[in-house]
């Protein structure tokens, strides 16, 4: 999402640890510091100009590709529209692309929300809220998503961090399987087994999901020392060798999981009408 107006920005603090939030571009994350060092991909909220260029935003109702666009619920046929450059995929949702509203804000707390109507990206109503608590030693992000369909709806939650990649930067992260793509389409085709993953970032060439997270992700480079942490139980994670960042986005189902076999078996989840679905995320910070 780009900017068409004037920035709505919030700003949070708290100890060290400062919080610059644009709920106009997408609900994201402009910049999250410990001290004067960027903890995520930071820019001032001012000089944003659109979500994708960001520390974070949300993954709002679904995460990564929704394969060509198009899927089958309930008994009908539905399509998604091109968001992301020429990719063939529908990705990361319509939460990230839309305008949040302010609901409430404080000195280190927020809440921002946004409400869909169906559309051609879209086609069920939902609301959805993010909350950011920002302590001295760490920030909590909060999702309630609710179906205000007539119906039920498929639903998948994430966020999408990008760390700095520094020098030393590395990664421990410990699951069970990784998801495979078809290089031609890039969607997931087979889980394989995954040992501890344990490695300096600049080593790494992942764009894959991992299922059997144990729930945290630990980061650390010559300047801080990360903790992850999330209530959901899958985790992306993308490192790009010619990028100086790298993401490790904790999301609730496998990538495309709407058109595999059984979807609820890799995490979707059938949000039935009325009812809301929630998750979490902590990121703990500390100088190295």
């Amino acid at each position: 999402m780009t900017a068409t107006s004037s920035p709505v920005a919030l700003e949070l603090h708290s100890g060290d640890l400062r919080l610059a939030l644009r709920p106009d571009l997408g609900g994201c994350i402009a910049g999250f510091w410990l001290g004067d060092l960027a903890v995520l991909r930071s820019s001032e909220a001012a000089d944003l100009k659109a979500s994708r260029p960001s520390g974070c935003y949300p993954l709002v109702p679904y995460s990564n590709r929704l394969g060509f666009r198009r899927f089958h619920w309930a008994g009908q046929d539905h399509t998604t529209q091109p968001n992301f450059d020429d990719n063939p995929h529908s990705v990361h949702g319509v939460g990230w692309l839309r305008a949040w509203e302010v609901v409430s804000s404080s000195a280190d707390q927020a809440v921002i929300r946004y409400v869909h109507a169906p559309d051609a990206h879209w086609p069920f109503a939902f609301e959805v809220t993010q909350t950011f608590v920002l302590t001295p030693a760490a920030l909590e992000l909060r999702f309630a998503f609710k179906n205000t369909a007539g119906q039920s709806q498929p639903v998948g939650l994430g966020w999408h961090p990008y760390f700095p990649k520094r020098e030393h930067s590395r990664l421990h992260i410990e699951v069970a399987q990784r998801w495979d793509a078809d290089p031609a389409t890039q969607l997931p085709t087979q889980a394989v087994p995954q040992p501890v993953i344990d490695a300096e970032v600049r080593q790494l060439a992942f764009d894959n999901c991992f299922q059997g997270w144990t729930g945290a992700a630990h980061i650390r480079d010559e300047k801080l020392s990360l903790k992850l942490t999330s209530s959901m139980g899958y985790l992306v994670v993308f490192t790009p060798q010619a990028k100086d960042y790298y993401c490790v986005e904790p999301v609730s189902h496998v990538s495309d999981a709407i058109h595999m076999a059984d979807p609820l078996a890799h995490g979707l989840v059938a949000l039935a009408a009325g009812d809301t679905l929630e998750a979490s995320m902590t990121l703990s910070v500390e100088r190295a």
